[in-house]
């Protein structure tokens, strides 16, 4: 079954360090709570608030072994006015056994206020 599997992040600055360092730190948990390989990965998208940049956080996903294949695609999220700053948001399409309901999305620093229900479902164990 196809699924999706989303995450965000924050930075606290447009800077290339920070924006690759989180966003390896997002992929890399995204990973790790829904068990998938590179290869059951269809594509990756990110986006990233107007205030960010620095760097193209797909390179981040480079640095993790097995994934120099993976497709990945950044783009600029919509700039919603009040909307949440130095944001960088994930949808991973792969191929996976989880039920929906079992996805376990991943919201890091302030981005978990972008899904609190997830944040909050995400410490019950399973």
């Amino acid at each position: 079954m196809i699924r999706g599997v989303r995450g965000a992040t924050t930075v606290q600055e447009n800077d290339e360090l920070e924006i690759l360092e989180n966003t390896k730190e997002l992929i890399e948990e995204m990973i790790n709570r829904n068990n998938i390989d590179a290869e059951s990965i269809s594509h990756v998208f990110i986006s990233v608030t107007n205030d960010l940049n620095a760097a193209f956080p797909a390179k981040s996903l480079r640095q993790i072994p097995g994934f120099v294949y993976v497709p990945v695609m950044c783009m600029k999220e919509i700039d919603v006015p009040g909307s949440l700053a130095r944001c960088i948001r994930v949808m991973m399409v792969t191929n996976t056994t989880i039920h929906q309901q079992n996805v376990q999305h991943v919201f890091h620093h302030e981005a978990k206020q972008l899904r609190p229900d997830l944040e909050q479902r995400r410490k019950r164990p399973f």
